[in-house]
């Protein structure tokens, strides 16, 4: 899953649709109405992708289809992010450590 938000946030006017959604709920139209280098089919394709990779949610109301952020749909990515500080965090306080270990063998500096 990883793989399939990394492909689908890669792509910058995916990437302005999400920011769009960030706090609100918009119909494809008024997320549209945002782009003047993007028609109105491009930008359905691309809420479709992203709610096919969990990233967006849509509901009917009427005839409008209202898309929001599906913030979840990012944990996968953040944990797969989150795997490498962990490691660089343990490898730092290793080191940390090693050298408060060398600094105490060798005694209190002179002053």
């Amino acid at each position: 899953m990883v793989d399939r938000v990394l492909q689908a946030i890669a792509e910058p006017h995916r990437r302005e649709i999400l920011i769009l959604l960030q706090n609100t709920e918009l119909s494809a139209s008024e997320i549209a109405a945002h782009f003047t280098d993007v028609t109105r089919p491009a930008i359905s394709q691309h809420l479709m992708l992203l709610a096919q990779v969990g990233l967006v949610t849509m509901r009917r109301q009427g005839t409008k289809r209202l898309y929001r952020t599906r913030p979840e749909g990012l944990e996968d990515l953040r944990r797969f992010l989150e795997s490498f500080w962990d490691e660089q965090l343990r490898v730092l306080k290793h080191a940390a450590e090693t050298e408060e270990g060398r600094t105490d063998q060798l005694g209190p500096s002179p002053t």
